[in-house]
């Protein structure tokens, strides 16, 4: 089996891209990518996304994204896992990369959201629950999410005002991201005053609406040491898991088992522990998802993790750093390819080109991308040579 290497990025910053068609909005990244890798044409093509059926009607997709860059007569095929799509995907080349099959895959994530009613993305993203089970009792996305937020909140005896450091540290973080959809800072009070959505979940603590698209392009040890310039970070270990798609299953609510499992085969795989990691992107659709997650990656104790930020844990100068790009919340979350932003995001920290704010020295990153509540997690670890 052969080491996989990050020989190239893309991204295109997120928000309203009116101008742009589907297939143009991923080719801005696939070109970024491909050239950033010194030209290096793919043999395959991943596709990550999870609403184009339904609200681009497009399906076929890796067909549709290949031939649109020119890439015919290879593989190419879309994968999804609801929001997780992106990690999902970014798995996926992992494997195909490391078993030897393939010496360079594209991976190219794209959503467009913001040509069509909330109402109707809101429909759209809430399909990532349990449509039998859940959404026809009404259940929606946000409420599920908020059942798990309240439920921490009490449990750990956690006050409104704690859980808002996080969304005030995102905006704070995304400021200097060109990348990011928001560049604004803001206030625990702000956080406080916002609309709410699902009680305890207000606006501030939620994922904007945007389009985006971001591409990574992997490549085997045997390709990466005849390049000119040889690539400088690689994915240590990676791994996937998922869990019940309906929250009445889960052992608990203020868990996400398979958050747990995918780190810890991740971790075993790269030979580290959370204590090694630097910089971390964390998958923070909603406040409670970041929070949680900072402890099933094992960065903070159960119920632990919004007093440690309130202290000043997390945050730029710490170790780990958390979200750097701003996260979910101020980067932006185009769903189907969050998780490849955060790739392209940590590699490029750790090969200390981040446009953004930047963890300096940085040597080891993880990112973690979540589809549903907690149904798919994909974690990847990466290090600088």
């Amino acid at each position: 089996m052969t080491r996989v290497y990050v020989a190239g990025v893309g991204m295109t910053k997120i928000g309203r891209h009116f101008d742009k068609g589907f297939l143009d909005l991923a080719a801005v990244s696939a070109f970024k990518a491909i050239d950033d890798a010194g030209g290096i044409e793919p043999e395959a093509i991943v596709v990550t996304n999870m609403m184009s059926s339904r609200l681009n009607e497009q399906d076929s997709l890796g067909a549709y994204i290949a031939a649109g860059l020119g890439l015919r007569h290879r593989p190419a095929f879309k994968v999804e896992a609801a929001c997780g799509s992106g990690g999902a995907g970014v798995f996926n080349a992992y494997t195909m990369v490391r078993s030897g099959l393939f010496d360079a895959v594209l991976v190219v994530g794209v959503e467009k959201m913001t040509d069509y009613p909330t109402s109707t993305v809101t429909s759209a993203l809430a399909q990532a629950a349990d449509a039998e089970y859940e959404l026809y009792y009404g259940a929606s996305f946000t409420g599920l999410n908020a059942l798990m937020m309240r439920y921490y909140m009490e449990k750990y005896n956690v006050s409104r005002d704690e859980m808002s450091e996080w969304p005030v540290m995102m905006h704070s973080n995304a400021v200097s991201n060109p990348y990011a959809q928001f560049h604004r800072k803001i206030t625990k009070e702000d956080v406080a005053k916002s609309q709410v959505v699902a009680d305890p979940i207000r606006l501030l603590d939620s994922s904007p609406i945007g389009d985006g698209s971001a591409a990574v392009l992997l490549v085997s040890e045997e390709l990466a040491k005849k390049l000119p310039n040889k690539p400088e970070v690689y994915i240590a270990g990676a791994w996937m898991a998922v869990d019940t798609v309906e929250l009445t299953n889960r052992d608990s609510l203020d868990r996400i088992p398979a958050a747990r499992v995918a780190a810890e085969k991740a971790y075993k795989m790269a030979g580290l522990e959370p204590k090694d990691i630097d910089v971390v992107e964390i998958h923070d659709a909603f406040t409670i998802n970041g929070v949680m997650l900072l402890e099933e990656l094992g960065f903070a104790p159960y119920g632990q993790a919004a007093k440690l930020l309130n202290e000043g844990r997390f945050h730029p100068g710490d170790k780990p750093t958390a979200n750097p790009s701003g996260g979910l919340k101020a980067r932006g979350h185009p769903v189907g390819t969050t998780g490849v932003y955060q790739v392209a995001e940590v590699a490029m920290q750790l090969r200390g080109d981040f446009p953004g704010l930047r963890v300096d020295g940085a040597e080891t990153g993880l990112t973690t991308n979540m589809g549903g509540d907690g149904s798919s997690l994909s974690v990847h670890i990466l290090r600088h040579i």
